[in-house]
């Protein structure tokens, strides 16, 4: 993980991650920039489960997010194995 990816996991910026990961171009980095936003993902999840607010917007948005990076990934598995 960069120094950069870094500091923003520790700040929970999940959503700057996401969006990275979603509109990365370079195959060989979209890995780590999925990896990258579902840590951060969990990160909040449990962060906003741990404060006990009322945080049903944000809650889906995680959940939203977090399914679209998986459906990017198995993506991205099925064009590996037919390469």
């Amino acid at each position: 993980m960069t120094t950069a990816t870094s500091s923003h996991l520790r700040l929970g910026n999940w959503r700057e991650l996401y969006t990275a990961a979603l509109f990365e171009t370079d195959r060989t980095r979209l890995p780590e920039r999925i990896a990258d936003a579902e840590q951060a993902i969990v990160a909040r999840a449990r962060q906003l489960f741990s404060a006990g607010n009322d945080t049903i917007e944000e809650d889906q948005a995680l959940d939203d997010a977090m399914y679209a990076l998986r459906a990017l990934q198995s993506c991205l598995q099925m064009q590996a194995a037919t390469a």
